[in-house]
């Protein structure tokens, strides 16, 4: 099986239509064999379609996409898992444990602005700090700003219960230091670091996912999100943005005409000790 990621730079690249680059999956008895990236070559957002099916791909991994490119990708028989973000390789094995999955909701509803539905199981890992969910923060300054870092990395709660790292998965992980793609601490922690070097930071939930907010928990009729009838308790969804920009929200409660969604990070309040690693600057 072969399985194609819109890629940027690690993440899943959130525009279907304007992607660059696919990172292309071998997988074998449900495990990443080999992988490659590979260039859309200028190809338009009509002809991604033939060319993921002329590189014999069975399932694409993507943000957001139009209802045209859908259809094509249907009719050359490629399976559809869009509304995902994040590193690229955690989206693939999110996919291949059946925690990244397609529900096909869609919605318009009112919360701030417009939005429309997205697709995902829960149990998605995002890293713990990946990028498009961690919000704006000021610039930082450091000899590796700007350029492509790739981090080994464990993160752990204060009581020492790890949440995630990148040594389990074997392959580093990789960002652009102060580019928005990265938590405010760790990106500003990696900044100034030299290849070799290891740190151990603490960071407060300012630094990190930020506080809970009230504002983020909303309730919408599940007349106006066909598809969400088939939501449970505890699941994750995306949500877009009129921009088309995904963001990830859990199912907190449903009654029988209403299913209330909470938009805070799941590690929002927390605070996050982790030990990185600096691999390589490009």
């Amino acid at each position: 099986m072969k399985i194609a990621v819109t890629y940027d730079n690690g993440n899943v690249f959130q525009h279907f239509g304007k992607t660059e680059f696919f990172k292309v999956y071998d997988v074998e008895d449900n495990k990443v064999v080999s992988s490659e990236v590979i260039s859309s070559n200028g190809t338009g957002h009509g002809a991604l379609a033939g060319l993921l099916a002329d590189q014999s791909v069975d399932v694409l991994i993507c943000g957001g996409i139009g209802g045209g490119a859908q259809a094509a990708l249907a009719e050359a028989g490629v399976t559809l898992c869009a509304g995902a973000q994040g590193n690229t390789d955690e989206a693939v094995e999110a996919y291949l444990k059946g925690e990244l999955v397609s529900t096909g909701a869609n919605c318009d509803h009112h919360h701030g602005e417009e939005h429309s539905c997205g697709d995902h199981e829960e149990g998605h890992s995002c890293g713990g700090h990946c990028g498009g969910s961690c919000g704006g923060h000021a610039a930082i300054t450091g000899r590796n700003v700007g350029k492509t870092c790739r981090t080994h990395y464990k993160g752990t709660f204060n009581d020492g219960t790890q949440f995630d790292s990148s040594y389990d998965r074997g392959e580093p992980l990789e960002f652009i230091c102060g580019a928005g793609q990265m938590i405010k601490g760790f990106d500003a922690a990696v900044a100034d670091m030299e290849v070799g070097q290891i740190v151990d930071i603490h960071l407060m939930p300012e630094e990190a996912y930020g506080m809970p907010d009230p504002n983020a928990i909303f309730t919408v009729s599940i007349a106006q999100l066909p598809g969400s009838e088939e939501l449970e308790v505890g699941q994750q969804v995306y949500l877009s943005d009129q921009t088309g920009r995904p963001f990830p929200v859990k199912v907190t409660a449903k009654e029988e005409d209403t299913i209330t969604f909470d938009a805070n990070h799941e590690m929002a309040g927390k605070e996050l000790n982790f030990r990185i690693e600096l691999v390589e600057v490009k």
